[in-house]
């Protein structure tokens, strides 16, 4: 049987009622929703993570993907004598090095092809690619940090097509470069541009253009993603000027909601569907909550945050920088501008709790850092959540994999154990800032030196 990504459909059980192994073949999952739905998964940490396997690996932000026993995962190595910027935020310096893309055995840690190629940097935070590969039919797509478009085979490595985004189509390079993890739909691999185009949907086959839409340069880092809104596929959208709906299958815009970011164009964490609403959040801008409607062109503005600042004591709602939320049950689970995991409520984003442990680094002889009020030290704090069979798992920048229960009465922290160094130098502290990837189960998890398997069954 073939398994391919198409958004929040794609998920498919071999056999009815029994739990296979699982797939992680492109960003967020299977069904692009964050969830992991394997069985036969532990129900407490160990004092020590039992690992499979660990490989050295170069750096970057980009995740790894799993699909049918192999890990794909993509790097950066810089040129010899080379460093990167001392100051991380400088992007208009050209910092020379190759970009790559590594197929590796899920079971072995074998690597089994390498496909590189030059590609010098010139972005803020300039350690490697941010965006997971996408994995389907044999094929392999990826996009680098400076908007290279690669189809591969995945079982040789061999080029099938490609694509050099800023050349083609006159796009800026982002300040923390393309970010933006493509989507698979059906026969068209959907991606952020910019330049000439805001999203351009290329043949998967054979990387021709088969439409483009939008039209604002600075595209921003969000992902593309479809939902069902009353019996219709809906593509969102979400760039620095508005939150928009178009009809995949040929970019016609159905749809568009302003909503301008005032500073960075962070527009980061996927936008989250629950019922017929819309949730997106932002560093700055904080929150906001959309409905659509039966009518494909109608859209709402149900509530959005009171605030324009991401400092602790002005953000009344959520302002997330790079984590995608949880909505689940009439509540949103999501990691605030200063590392406070909080609680939402779905229907007018009153907070019910917040809780600083899961983004501070666990200390000796305590669970986790207290609860005390966010300091600088906790800027941009960060954990990725994964729901997983009634409770959830927690990647956090500190290389912490933390197994917990998320529920409107609070934080229920059930263990977590180190599974990296945190080894990024270039926030306040050092960190890892990837998502895992959990298939096999197992947690596909990389720094900026090291991909590992951690095994995490029964």
């Amino acid at each position: 049987m073939s398994m391919r990504p198409v958004g929040l459909v794609f998920f498919v059980l071999v056999f009815s009622g029994v739990a296979a192994a699982d797939d992680w073949p492109q960003w967020m999952g299977p069904n692009r929703d964050g969830i992991w739905r394997e069985d036969g998964v532990i129900d407490s940490l160990p004092a020590a993570p039992k690992f499979k396997w660990k490989i050295p690996l170069g750096a970057g932000y980009a995740g790894p993907a799993v699909f049918s026993g192999k890990v794909y995962v993509t790097d950066r190595i810089l040129a010899p004598e080379t460093k990167n910027p001392a100051n991380s935020f400088a992007a208009n310096i050209a910092v020379p090095g190759q970009e790559r893309v590594h197929r590796i055995d899920a079971r072995t840690g074998k690597t089994e092809w390498t496909h590189a190629y030059d590609c010098p940097y010139k972005i803020s935070f300039a350690s490697g690619p941010r965006c997971t590969p996408v994995v389907a039919d044999g094929v392999v797509y990826t996009l680098g940090a400076m908007g290279h478009l690669i189809s591969l085979e995945a079982e040789s490595g061999k080029v099938r097509w490609q694509h050099d985004l800023m050349k083609e189509y006159a796009a800026p390079a982002q300040v923390w470069g393309f970010s933006a993890h493509p989507l698979l739909e059906n026969d068209r691999l959907i991606c952020l541009v910019g330049g000439d185009a805001t999203v351009v949907a290329f043949h998967k086959d054979s990387g021709k253009e088969l439409w483009r839409a939008l039209s604002v340069r600075n595209v921003g880092y969000c992902p593309p993603v479809i939902y069902s809104v009353a019996g219709r596929r809906v593509l969102v959208i979400w760039h620095p000027e508005a939150v928009c709906g178009l009809n995949p299958e040929n970019g016609e815009v159905l749809w568009e909601q302003p909503f301008k970011l005032h500073q960075s164009a962070l527009s980061i964490p996927m936008p989250r569907m629950d019922g017929d609403r819309l949730f997106i959040t932002s560093f700055y801008n904080g929150p906001l909550m959309l409905r659509l409607g039966t009518n494909p062109r109608e859209v709402t503005v149900v509530w959005k945050g009171n605030s324009n600042s991401e400092q602790p004591n002005r953000t009344d709602k959520l302002h997330s920088i790079m984590p995608t939320p949880v909505l689940r049950d009439g509540h949103i689970y999501g990691v605030c501008s200063y590392g406070q995991l909080r609680c939402l409520k779905i229907d007018d984003g009153s907070r019910v709790w917040e809780s600083m442990r899961a983004t501070r680094p666990m200390k000796k002889g305590t669970s986790a850092d207290s609860d005390s009020k966010p300091t600088q030290e906790d800027r941009w704090g960060n954990a990725f959540i994964t729901p997983q069979g009634g409770r959830d798992w927690l990647f956090n920048e500190h290389g912490e994999l933390i197994l917990a229960k998320l529920s409107p009465a609070g934080y229920e922290e059930v263990g977590r154990m180190k599974l990296l160094e945190a080894d990024n130098l270039m926030a306040r502290h050092p960190v890892v800032w990837s998502h895992p990837a959990y298939s096999e189960r197992c947690c596909f998890v990389r720094n900026d030196s090291q991909l590992a398997c951690v095994d995490l069954s029964k």
